[in-house]
């Protein structure tokens, strides 16, 4: 009896985890169709099954009139632990961190924002929106949320210079630490998926939190979607005592 050969889903993970563990690296171009049939045993229908899936994924890229190659997104794996900054993130791992101002103004707080700052909805706050790239790569976009009343000149202030820490600083607040960070997944809108150059039908992370003073009061609310296949996330136990916190919004 002849063989199915192996399954689209099979074949699709194969070739994953070959690209995962560095055995295809990036801009590697594949072999052809008969090739690549033979090596993974798999019938042509399911192969192109499987490597449609996997750009679908972010994983491969095909270019016209040359071929299939491995994507060259780099996979960060973003440390979250005490202090940490989106730039020593990045510079830790070889990869240059920018950043890119996309908005920021004053808006009517929605339900979900006004929650989260303890606020009437309605009430205005300051929100800014930005891109963050590493090696000229989109891996995320973010937004950040202030109540524009406890911190009226945000903007101004944001436009001389200094990082969000020194900001709080200059309105009284000593420090603070996080009290809530959480993270899931989702399909992309079709805004994320041009400003991060993703796929349509790829997923994003998304990580919200939410920032307090050292009385317990929120002082900002913040959410980023992360294209999903170019990061991971890892979280470092602070000390005894320490404030973990995520300092993504020094990029400007």
């Amino acid at each position: 009896m002849r063989s199915r050969g192996q399954t689209w889903e099979t074949t699709r993970d194969k070739i994953s985890d070959e690209i995962a563990s560095g055995h295809l690296t990036p801009d590697a171009r594949l072999p052809s169709e008969p090739e690549l049939c033979l090596l993974y045993g798999a019938r042509r229908h399911s192969l192109r099954r499987a490597l449609a899936a996997l750009v679908a994924e972010g994983k491969l890229r095909v270019e016209h009139g040359r071929g299939t190659f491995v994507e060259r997104a780099p996979l960060l794996n973003y440390v979250i632990g005490p202090r940490t900054r989106f730039r020593e993130n990045l510079l830790s791992q070889g990869l240059t961190a920018s950043g890119q101002s996309l908005s920021e103004m004053q808006i009517p707080a929605s339900t979900r924002v006004a929650a989260a700052l303890k606020l009437e909805p309605g009430a205005l706050v300051t929100a800014r929106s930005w891109r963050g790239f590493a090696n000229e790569l989109p891996i995320s976009l973010g937004w950040s949320y202030h109540d524009a009343a406890r911190f009226p000149d945000l903007t101004e202030r944001r436009k001389a210079g200094g990082s969000i820490t020194e900001i709080y600083r200059s309105y009284g607040i000593a420090d603070y630490r996080r009290q809530s960070t959480t993270i899931f997944t989702r399909l992309a809108t079709e805004h994320e998926t041009s400003l991060l150059m993703m796929r349509p039908g790829q997923s994003v992370l998304i990580v919200q939190k939410t920032d307090v003073d050292l009385s317990g009061a929120p002082i900002g609310f913040s959410e980023a979607a992360w294209a999903g296949d170019r990061v991971q996330f890892t979280f470092e136990t602070a000390p005894t005592g320490a404030m973990a916190t995520e300092r993504t919004d020094d990029v400007q």
